[in-house]
């Protein structure tokens, strides 16, 4: 799965990396994106790809209460085109969410070890994520980031597409983040087939961290130890 992740890198490096069309945006460090925060997705506009601040949790146009948002920031690549919950956006809604890390927890009897994930050689990579617009009903309590919604303002929100780990994750997870290569990123985006397979286990690196990445406040990951040779 994938629960939180990093997005460190200026705006500069994610246009770049990214093609992005429009405006600078002040992309602030975020060293422990949560689920219900808003995270940084790049969609296309036409012919135009442009980063949009989209609420990281789904919540399809047919739910009557957003609440179901919390359960749904992640989506199975092997069947998000057949959920209910995901296939409209699978078919017309995707984007790519741009990380340079994330984080994962491995079990150990009752005690939870962080790792940190990250590319072996650095910089920025793209989860595959689908996003819809959902609007505020009449009599739907709200709250958190939602509780200043009105009935009929539209809510973007967003979810990562997970696949079977690779040989780095397994030890840790069954789970890992659909990474997708730089040139399908327009085939993705374009509503094309693309192969949503774990990356290749050598692009990776993993390190043991400090348990201060359960806190979303927090200022960033405490390296404890990093695997022999940085992969596992």
């Amino acid at each position: 799965m994938c629960g939180r992740f990093t997005l460190r890198a200026p705006w500069e490096e994610v246009a770049a990396v990214f093609a992005l069309d429009g405006p600078a945006r002040n992309l602030r460090p975020r060293y422990n994106a949560a689920p219900s925060q808003p995270v940084a997705a790049v969609r296309a506009e036409g012919a135009e790809r442009r980063l949009a601040m989209l609420r990281w949790g789904l919540i399809p146009g047919w739910a009557k209460d957003p609440a179901i948002g919390h359960r749904l920031i992640n989506a199975r690549a092997e069947t998000a085109h057949g959920k209910p919950a995901f296939r409209r956006a699978f078919a017309a809604r995707r984007c790519l969410v741009p990380a340079d890390g994330f984080y994962e927890w491995e079990r150990d009897g009752k005690r939870k070890q962080p790792w940190f994930i990250a590319a072996r050689e650095g910089g920025l990579f793209a989860f595959a994520g689908l996003w819809e617009r959902w609007r505020v009903r009449e009599g739907v309590r709200l709250a958190g980031t939602l509780a200043e919604a009105r009935p009929g303002d539209a809510v973007e929100t967003c979810t990562v597409l997970t696949t079977a780990a690779n040989a780095v994750l397994a030890p840790i997870h069954e789970r890992m983040p659909v990474i997708l290569p730089r040139d399908a990123f327009g085939p993705w985006l374009a509503g094309e087939a693309v192969p949503l397979a774990p990356c290749p286990p050598e692009a990776l690196s993993a390190h043991r961290v400090g348990p201060r990445v359960n806190h979303p406040g927090n200022d960033g990951p405490r390296c404890v130890e990093p695997l022999a040779g940085g992969l596992l």
